[in-house]
């Protein structure tokens, strides 16, 4: 019976020490800028900017070709720097884009937990339609992982001309339970980032796109997801892992989003043909 007491000492420790770690476990910030779009041979402006909270942030605006504006929402890993595939794609797409750092990330200050990278979405949109003069009929919001789930907030308090959530799952406790499945994870982290409770309020176009092969977010959460969204809603299957699925499923995957931004946009395509 003693050892069995020390046992369960020893796990309520645990639990206690994960749910003071929650935000730890949830945010892996660097904040070392490892490239620039220039390597991608792209031009950009530094952009310094503040949250809803006033905490100052950084990001970058890539001029694209006429066909929109993207705001692009990370996931929880790394930082601007490592999405340069990503912004060279939505380029060929003829879209501008500002993708930016969560506090915490990069040049950002602070410190990132749930509330605050919700106060860096509206820090950002404020951005592009008060300091850009970008109308939001022309901004498509993009987040991938738990940038989905900041995505979801900032679609369903603003009126984007579309949203595109790749790779996100339907909550954090949810998603954390595939991997920390011996703790009591909905306890530890409640409702955090829960993008299946707002998809429903989201009233604009809606394109999910999850992968069967990702080993982090299951791609059901994808499919639940986009049952759970208004019409009009698309799906893009994707293959290959949660970090690069993207990039594995190749022209499958850009022609989904061309299309996705046709329904959207017209033909606009800008000056870049999208091959």
């Amino acid at each position: 019976m003693k050892y069995l007491a020390y046992i369960a000492a020893g796990y309520a420790a645990l639990v206690a020490a994960a749910f003071f770690m929650a935000d730890s476990l949830t945010f892996y910030p660097r904040r070392d800028l490892v490239a620039t779009p220039s390597e991608r041979g792209l031009e950009w402006v530094d952009v310094s900017f503040k949250a809803g909270d006033g905490t100052s942030l950084h990001g970058w605006f890539v001029p694209g070709t006429g066909r929109g504006t993207l705001l692009f929402c990370h996931g929880n890993a790394g930082n601007i720097s490592h999405r340069l595939d990503s912004l060279e794609i939505f380029h060929r797409l003829g879209l501008s884009v500002f993708i930016f750092d969560y506090r915490g990330y990069g040049k950002s200050e602070g410190k990132p937990t749930e509330a605050g990278v919700y106060s860096d979405a509206e820090g950002a949109w404020r951005y592009l339609t008060e300091e850009r003069g970008v109308r939001p009929e022309e901004i498509v919001i993009f987040g991938r992982s738990l940038g989905g789930a900041v995505a979801a907030w900032a679609a369903e308090r603003y009126r984007p001309a579309g949203a595109i959530l790749e790779s996100t799952f339907t909550s954090l406790a949810e998603a954390g339970k595939r991997h920390f499945f011996f703790l009591p994870v909905g306890l530890i982290v409640g409702d955090s980032f829960n993008t299946l409770g707002r998809i429903g309020n989201i009233n604009c176009p809606v394109l999910l796109a999850s992968s069967p092969d990702d080993e982090i977010v299951p791609g059901g959460h994808g499919r639940i997801l986009y049952e759970a969204a208004r019409e009009p809603r698309q799906f893009l299957p994707l293959r290959g892992d949660h970090n690069w699925g993207f990039l594995y499923t190749g022209k499958a995957y850009i022609e989904g989003l061309d299309a996705f931004l046709s329904g959207i946009f017209g033909d606009r395509q800008g000056e870049n043909e999208v091959k």
